[in-house]
């Protein structure tokens, strides 16, 4: 049965399989970039993870840390991730994230044309939820 619980676990196939990377090659590239930390320390993608651990992502603008609650090897549903992490990021950071979207929608470069009809829906978007 996929999503059964590990020993121990390799760092880019937990952080694959709670869905926090599309691909393992993905989370691997990130280990291997210095985007993810536990306690302070870079870690290789095969870094053996432990329960109680707090993962540490760099994401964009924000850092999103996730507390390890159980090991997983295999990709699960997005409804059985909580059951394995637990995230820790401020609420603030993630409004900080949005707000940054936002910017990127309502600056536009010189020369860059008219707005797409993708753009112009993400323009009313924002003025919509205010």
């Amino acid at each position: 049965m996929s999503g059964e619980p590990v020993a121990k676990a390799r760092i880019d196939r937990w952080l694959w399989a709670v869905r926090q990377f599309k691909t393992r090659t993905l989370a691997s590239d990130a280990c291997r970039g210095g985007k993810i930390r536990v306690r302070d320390e870079k870690v290789k993608p095969s870094y053996g993870l432990k329960v109680g651990e707090v993962v540490e992502i760099q994401s964009g603008p924000i850092t999103k840390r996730l507390k390890v609650v159980g090991l997983i090897e295999k990709r699960v549903g997005a409804k059985l991730v909580s059951a394995f992490m637990e995230d820790l990021t401020p609420p603030e950071d993630y409004l900080l994230l949005q707000q940054t979207a936002a910017q990127k929608v309502l600056r536009r470069d010189r020369g860059t044309g008219r707005p797409t009809k993708r753009d112009r829906r993400e323009i009313e978007r924002l003025f919509d939820e205010d």
